[in-house]
């Protein structure tokens, strides 16, 4: 039967649901008669949708198709602020079963001429008077159109109970709106040859039924009254990755920092020794490089750059060891053994990377965050991001100290075995 429609039929019936989710916007959709799962996997790329859920009888059938409807790597590597969660059960579109209430849209696609017309009435009082939901897509094969295909008389499918004409089909759906209190208008997928549209129809005709109430009356439906009927088996749930987590938000907000650090720290390296290194080689966005050492210049031109790791540096004289010494907020002098490191603002930070101020909201909220994540070294005032710098020999110290006005950032020595935990303090 396929063949002869392009693209095939049962792919025009799911872009007809996708088109619909594209214009609706519904944030909980499920999908009775899921079957394969072959449309809930294309729906769940539309992140509109926060509740994806799907129904069937053939749990076997779910399991062995379930496993497709799992985040890829990309949802975790690059989450979204969308949240999404999929939930699979089996069971009968005859029962009732609370958690499918109040849902935005239900579609049944080439479900209905399975069941026995008993359970047809069955089906209207339970998604209709029961679920309640804003929109329903129904799909059902159109016996009109079934002597233009290359087969002896019958059932397109064998395990269809009837297939009905176009006008059964609205007499069915008109009776289903004056009692439950929807309106329906009816389209279809699958041309006909051209010259028999009209006679015979679409292959497969579509109702698509909004309920009278709308969207706010249906949530306000739904009161403590309400019965908690529990029918159906869930099989399958899954959370995709999402920003609205704090564990994952804290996880992104990091990662964001110490690249963007680590990159800035490079640039620097490179304007002061004027070699590049590709093996630390990032790559930003495009316009991102010129933007970020523009934005640290600004930065550093209004601040004191002795003072921007937040401990003013002092010459080491000829002190034995190549000792520096630096001062804390109290102004004691304490001595360290030499171990340098840069220290990259988090005001520049915030200016070269506009993510971070998306996903903190502001450089305090941003500051808190980092305090509490041992992966990043900040500096005593929390100010700056301090990072090791191993890629210059310790004899040059003295050198780049006298280029350190020119520079965006500073260069700061603390201790590799300090007297003080640096983290307990900070």
């Amino acid at each position: 039967m396929d063949p002869i429609f392009s693209p095939p039929l049962h792919r025009q019936r799911h872009q007809f649901v996708i088109d619909f989710v594209k214009r609706n916007k519904p944030k909980k959709v499920v999908d009775l008669g899921c079957s394969d799962c072959s449309l809930l996997q294309k729906l769940k790329f539309h992140r509109e949708i926060e509740l994806l859920v799907g129904v069937d009888i053939d749990g076997a059938n779910i399991k062995k198709k379930m496993h497709g409807l799992a985040p890829m790597s990309t949802d975790y590597l690059q989450p979204s602020y969308d949240q999404l969660r999929i939930e699979l059960y089996q069971g009968s579109v005859t029962q009732e079963d609370a958690r499918l209430r109040g849902f935005d849209l239900v579609t049944s696609i080439e479900l209905i001429e399975h069941l026995t017309l008993a359970d047809v009435e069955r089906f209207s009082e339970v998604v209709f008077g029961y679920m309640t939901p804003v929109a329903v897509i129904v799909s059902t094969p159109n016996s009109e159109f079934n002597p233009l295909f290359p087969r002896p008389a019958g059932f397109r499918h064998s395990d269809h109970k009837f297939e009905w004409t176009r006008a059964e089909f609205k007499t069915w759906a008109l009776k289903v709106c004056l009692e439950y209190g929807y309106e329906v208008e009816f389209t279809g997928v699958g041309q006909a040859p051209p010259g028999q549209e009209e006679r015979v129809g679409f292959c497969s005709q579509i109702g698509v039924f909004h309920w009278l109430g709308g969207r706010q009356d249906c949530n306000m439906f739904f009161g403590d009254d309400a019965e908690d009927v529990f029918s159906y088996t869930l099989l399958y749930s899954i959370n995709y990755p999402s920003l609205h987590d704090n564990n994952i938000l804290q996880r992104v907000l990091v990662s964001e920092v110490l690249y963007w650090a680590e990159k800035l720290k490079r640039n620097w390296i490179e304007e002061k020794t004027g070699e590049r290194d590709d093996t630390y080689t990032l790559y930003p966005a495009e316009g991102e490089g010129e933007e970020c050492l523009r934005a640290s210049e600004r930065h550093m031109e209004m601040e004191d750059r002795q003072t921007a790791c937040g401990a003013e540096m002092k010459n080491p004289g000829e002190h034995q060891e190549s000792e520096l010494f630096w001062t804390n907020g109290e102004g004691q002098q304490e001595s360290c053994k030499l171990h340098r490191c840069v220290s990259v603002p988090l005001a520049v930070l915030w200016s070269c990377c506009p993510k971070l101020s998306v996903l903190s909201g502001s450089l305090r909220n941003l500051r808190h965050v980092l305090m509490d994540n041992p992966e990043v070294k900040l500096s005593q005032d929390g100010s700056a991001v301090l990072l090791n710098d191993q890629e210059q020999d310790l004899e040059e110290e003295e050198k780049d100290h006298d280029d350190l006005e020119d520079s965006g950032y500073a260069v700061c020595s603390h201790s590799a075995d300090p007297e003080e935990d640096w983290e307990r303090n900070v």
